[in-house]
């Protein structure tokens, strides 16, 4: 069994939390999150020692994973609004270009038309493109589940491929290699 549920969720001074109902609100620096809670788990603050407990109601198989996700998933709104999350994509293949207008990104990876993505407000972009190297697209956010989403979605529209690995991968990523026909 996991004891991850069981540890408790250190917030720094400059995060407030609060609870109301079913549902928990963190306010920070960078922004706000809020997440609803399950029935099955009960939260319980220690202001003073600036601590967060998650105890389980029941001792099933549901409540019990539970109990973990909602540790983590906590946790990670907490770690967001103060420090915040950045994800980091590399564009590798010749002709690859990105770059960003606001909140509107524009991809050129080798389709006959160039690929526009709408970005949500909670999201910062910043492409960078130098000589000699392969185009680079930093995205910031304080809410990791949509960072993780926006990050999933530019990936998926030029997954790298096993055989010359072009395409869009995470920095520093590793990629698989095949060896291609022999003659």
């Amino acid at each position: 069994m996991s004891k991850i549920g069981k540890s408790p969720i250190f917030f720094p001074e400059n995060v407030e939390v609060k609870i109301e109902n079913d549902k928990i609100f963190v306010n920070g620096k960078l922004g706000h999150l809020c997440q609803k809670i399950s029935s099955e788990i009960k939260l319980v603050i220690h202001y003073h020692e600036r601590k967060l407990f998650l105890i389980r109601n029941q001792e099933n198989k549901k409540s019990r994973s539970l109990h973990g996700l909602y540790r983590v998933l906590i946790n990670n709104m907490i770690q967001g609004v103060s420090k915040g999350f950045k994800k980091v994509l590399e564009l590798v293949g010749i002709g690859y270009r990105v770059s960003s207008h606001e909140k509107i990104l524009e991809l050129n990876l080798g389709f006959s038309h160039n690929i526009m993505m709408q970005i949500p407000e909670e999201i910062d972009i910043e492409a960078r493109m130098e000589k000699g190297k392969n185009p680079i697209l930093i995205l910031k956010s304080y809410d990791k589940q949509l960072l993780g989403i926006i990050a999933s979605k530019i990936r998926s529209f030029r997954k790298p491929e096993p055989y010359k690995g072009k395409g869009i991968r995470y920095l520093n990523e590793y990629i698989r290699r095949k060896t291609g026909k022999s003659a």
